[in-house]
């Protein structure tokens, strides 16, 4: 773990089991009110006030720090359900599909990470990709990419 490979290369300090614990919890929680206070991507809350479509979130992010940002966010009504690790995305995807009686070809995996793609490969899904302007686009030539999710609405009715 990087706290404790930092506190024993950098600082000569072998943190104990409750020491460790408690970076570990603080560290989470700097993490997540940076996320939870960060700058949503551009066109997230018009998408998420307009859509009508059932929305599901999937994510690598512990599920229980998850689920506290979306409420902090203010997100929560806008999603059927909100999953995260330790749960692997294509196996979520599966559950959801099976529970739901969604139709493969009907659903739209929206991601930023190759994970998000994996997980979409892996399971027949279509994937629209997002690359932040600036940012390395690490995707397979010729996925669908947008920036950011201005006109989404758009895209998925089409």
């Amino acid at each position: 773990m990087k706290i404790e490979k930092y506190h024993a290369e950098h600082l000569g300090i072998e943190l104990s089991g409750a020491e460790l614990a408690q970076w570990v919890k603080r560290y989470s929680t700097i993490v997540e009110s940076k996320v939870v206070n960060a700058p949503a991507v551009l066109g997230v809350d018009a998408f998420l006030r307009s859509e009508t479509l059932p929305l599901y979130v999937i994510s690598g992010t512990p599920e229980d720090e998850l689920l506290r940002i979306v409420t902090a966010r203010g997100w929560d009504e806008h999603f059927e359900e909100v999953h995260g690790s330790p749960r692997l995305k294509p196996v979520i995807i599966e559950d959801i599909l099976a529970r739901t009686g969604l139709a493969r070809d009907r659903v739209l995996f929206v991601g930023d990470a190759m994970t998000d793609y994996n997980a979409a490969q892996d399971t027949d899904l279509a994937f629209l990709g997002r690359v932040a302007p600036g940012d390395e686009n690490l995707f397979p030539e010729g996925t669908t990419l947008v920036d950011d999710l201005t006109g989404l609405s758009d895209f998925v009715r089409a």
